[in-house]
């Protein structure tokens, strides 16, 4: 379709006709994200409320396929990379975030911490010196006054104003920590999220099937705080929670993802905000149908 048929074609988005609406929606759809840059032109263009208000509905509805698209590639490829599928999970409230940005923000907190770091330190010296960083040098820090925010759960609002939710603020950590070959994962605990420091003297194929091998956890909300099993048993315990394995060992990077997303699902819901907890969910189930529901 050549530029003067689709103007035409997206000049008709304001027709009364509901019939004609929907075909010509449909259309526009069919063209993916090339047609988003004449659609912003017509919008700007136009004086039309209707015409605008549709148009903005088409560009959402492109850019929510194209992040549940990517989020689908991200974790049929393996979702190796937790720094990008979270800058995906980001996209979809901030389509056009600076991705590059973010991760020079990363890059940025990782040279500090080299700079710090020596062959022989010890894996407490460690992450003594990861809390330095990140939390004293670079300012991070639990946002305890507005934990249900949803901008807790999009990495470029929370590399912006250094404040994040458990979630958020462990995947920052965890990656930069991964970053400098440091051995620290995420654990995927009831009502909380912590990190675990594996073993390094294990050498593990797979540390998602091996229950020993973590020398202790981290609490990233709580700027790095390090506390132990007896801790995790003590606080499964006030929950009435009964112990699983999988609330010990380092889960998958589908599933820190996952909680990300039913964090961004609750925030949503208290908010009453039904149409993007709705979307939301969508970006849940494509993760689901690959990886099932977790314990």
């Amino acid at each position: 379709m050549d530029a003067k048929e689709l103007e035409a074609l997206i000049k008709l988005l304001d027709d009364s006709d509901a019939e004609i609406y929907r075909h010509v929606e449909d259309r526009i759809l069919s063209l993916g994200p090339e047609v988003i840059p004449t659609l912003e032109k017509t919008w700007e263009s136009s004086l039309d409320i209707l015409l605008q208000q549709r148009i903005e509905e088409l560009i959402h509805k492109i850019q929510f396929s194209i992040v549940k698209h990517d989020l689908q590639t991200w974790a049929v490829s393996g979702a190796f990379d937790l720094l990008k599928g979270f800058i995906t999970v980001s996209k979809y409230q901030y389509p056009e975030l600076d991705e590059q940005k973010i991760i020079n923000q990363i890059e940025a907190i990782k040279r500090d911490a080299w700079i710090e770091l020596r062959y022989d330190t010890s894996p407490v010296e460690k992450v003594k010196i990861l809390n330095h960083v990140i939390y004293n040098m670079h300012g991070f820090t639990g946002n305890v006054t507005n934990y249900n925010d949803p901008q807790n759960s999009y990495l470029n609002i929370v590399m912006e104003s250094r404040r994040g939710n458990q979630i958020s603020m462990a995947i920052v950590y965890s990656v930069i920590a991964q970053m400098l070959d440091i051995p620290i994962y995420g654990v995927n605990l009831p009502q909380h999220f912590i990190l675990a420091y594996i073993d390094e003297a294990n050498d593990y194929q797979d540390l998602h099937d091996h229950q020993q091998g973590i020398l202790f956890y981290i609490n990233a909300f709580n700027k790095g705080f390090i506390f132990n099993k007896r801790d995790v048993d003590y606080f499964l315990k006030q929950l009435n929670v009964q112990a699983h394995p999988s609330f010990y060992q380092p889960c998958s990077n589908i599933q820190i993802l996952k909680r990300v997303l039913r964090n961004l699902i609750s925030s949503y819901e208290k908010l009453g905000a039904i149409e993007k907890q709705t979307e939301v969910q969508e970006m849940y189930n494509v993760l689901n149908e690959i990886e099932g529901e977790d314990i």
